[in-house]
């Protein structure tokens, strides 16, 4: 019998979550300041969340035998990135309360399903065709030029896309991606792109933590800076209000983010939606009342939603493997010593066993109640990690 979604799990019960990233890990650590034990589930062993959760089970996402035995230890999973398979949220679900819902990931997990979705709750998304044969786009409509090509599913920190300037660049992507279904989306002109990081609780309550504004680097994000730039506080509102219908839509339990792009005339477009706590929401943990991971757990809870008040203005720095090759190819730890030695910068390391070149590594929160000694300090923690941000 699933456990009833009003139900409380009281401190001391144990939580799952499918995946053994940082994103889990960061899971991990908030659940078990709260009180709560974790099983992790994830394919590999010793992995940054399964190392310091109280339980790690060792199996396929799809294993049903694995799941059955995280099912042993907990009434209550959730999910630390989009491409579980939703039959086996639906499987932990016969006995499990299940966050978010196998339904509402199906459709997150499908660029053109999403896209569709965003479109039918009446917001705004960039114009698009569907791409699921070569004939789709000798027949998309020339305006859509220049666009970006991007895989339907499993497409991730630009990764499955490609820019693409005319229909002959768009049907060279297509085939070496092999072909497979597709969203080709018209490039806008863009002044920001934002995201909105929200909760939304079992019982409808909602919480939605200050807009990020981010800056990417080949396809990676690179920097969220909150509390900073100026946003028209009318953009904001309706970034968080767009954020809340899509969840509601979606009859979403969880944490979710959706990033938008703000246009040059100022229009509001939404982009993508994770169903997770996201990389641009980091800087809640050092900035904020309660963190996104902290939100996490406590919807999986059955808990109240924390506040999402902003103590300060911060900057989050994205931390990748190339900082341990800034100097050859020899990998070599970074300056951390200095990067510690700066007035409120906090380091979040993932706990990985190599460093790789575009491999998330952790992050750091700058965070000050001066906005002029926030981008100082993240400039030179940027310099000293060799970052290359552009702030």
């Amino acid at each position: 019998m699933t456990v009833p979604y009003s139900m409380v799990l009281q401190p001391g019960a144990t939580l799952g979550m499918l995946g053994g990233g940082q994103l889990g890990r960061m899971f991990c650590h908030a659940a078990q300041s709260l009180g709560y034990k974790v099983v992790v589930l994830e394919p590999s062993s010793a992995s940054p969340a399964g190392s310091v959760a109280e339980q790690e089970v060792v199996a396929a996402y799809d294993d049903e035998n694995g799941l059955a035995v995280m099912l042993q230890h907990t009434q209550a999973v959730t999910t630390e990135f989009e491409n579980v398979p939703a039959a086996s949220l639906k499987f932990l679900s016969h006995t499990a309360r299940v966050s978010p819902s196998a339904a509402a990931v199906a459709v997150v997990q499908d660029r053109i399903a999403e896209k569709a979705f965003i479109a039918s709750q009446g917001i705004p998304v960039a114009p698009y065709a569907e791409v699921r044969t070569v004939a789709d786009l000798e027949q998309a409509d020339e305006t859509l030029f220049p666009a970006i090509l991007k895989a339907a599913r499993l497409g991730y920190d630009g990764k499955g896309q490609a820019r693409v300037k005319s229909r002959v660049e768009a049907i060279e992507a297509f085939k070496s991606f092999g072909e497979v279904a597709c969203v080709l989306e018209k490039m806008l002109p863009l002044k920001q792109e934002v995201s909105v990081v929200m909760a939304r609780g079992f019982d409808g309550s909602t919480a939605t933590f200050p807009l990020g504004v981010n800056t990417h680097i080949n396809g990676i994000l690179s920097s969220s800076v909150v509390g900073i730039e100026a946003i028209d506080p009318a953009i904001e509102e309706a970034a968080k209000n767009a954020a809340v219908k899509i969840a509601t839509g979606l009859n979403y339990f969880g944490v979710m983010c959706v990033e938008f792009f703000i246009l040059e005339d100022d229009h509001l477009v939404a982009n993508e939606i994770a169903p997770r706590p996201h990389n641009s929401g980091h800087y809640t943990m050092n900035a904020c009342l309660s963190s996104q991971f902290e939100q996490q757990a406590r919807v999986l809870a059955g808990m109240p939603l924390g506040s999402t008040e902003l103590l300060a203005p911060t900057i989050m720095l994205n931390i990748l493997g190339d900082s341990w090759f800034a100097h050859g190819d020899q990998a070599q730890e970074p300056d951390w010593a200095s990067v510690l030695a700066l007035p409120g910068v906090h380091l979040h390391l993932y706990g990985k066993a190599e460093a790789r070149k575009g491999r998330k590594m952790g992050h750091v929160n700058i965070v000050n109640k001066d906005p002029a000694l926030v981008l100082q300090y993240a400039r030179q923690v940027s310099d000293i990690l060799h970052l290359g941000a552009k702030i």
